[in-house]
């Protein structure tokens, strides 16, 4: 089983930055994603990372503006987000890969509570 909590998350103005973290404890955390979720909207893929091979992919949302890194020693995963938009506003989730499609949500089996993450202009 895996562990994950997330941080960094905050309010900000547009145009800011902000750096999320995602910790992950357990095993079979080698891919690590994150999604975000606005109120009334579906589940959306930003950025993952292979903590093995440092592969990053990265979603509609993030190109150009997002940066994933990982820090194997720590399990640690982070995601930097720069130039930030009121759209990015949502609840930022990480979640632990199990197989599949790497932006569906349904490739995921653990799951974080979330970090808020709000954008005012």
């Amino acid at each position: 089983q895996v562990q994950l909590a997330e941080s960094g998350g905050g309010s900000v103005q547009a145009g800011g930055s902000l750096r999320l973290s995602c910790t992950a404890s357990g095993r079979g955390k080698d891919t690590v994603g994150w999604f975000r979720q606005a109120p009334g909207k579906e589940r959306e893929f930003v950025a993952a990372i292979s903590l093995t091979s440092d592969s990053p992919w990265y979603g509609d949302p993030a190109k150009g503006r997002f940066t994933i890194a990982g820090d194997k020693a720590r399990s640690t995963v982070y995601l930097q987000m720069n130039s930030l938009k009121s759209e990015d506003t949502a609840r930022y989730y990480c979640a632990s890969f199990l197989g599949g499609g790497i932006t569906l949500p349904t490739s995921y089996n653990y799951w974080g509570q979330g970090t808020q993450v709000t954008v005012s202009s």
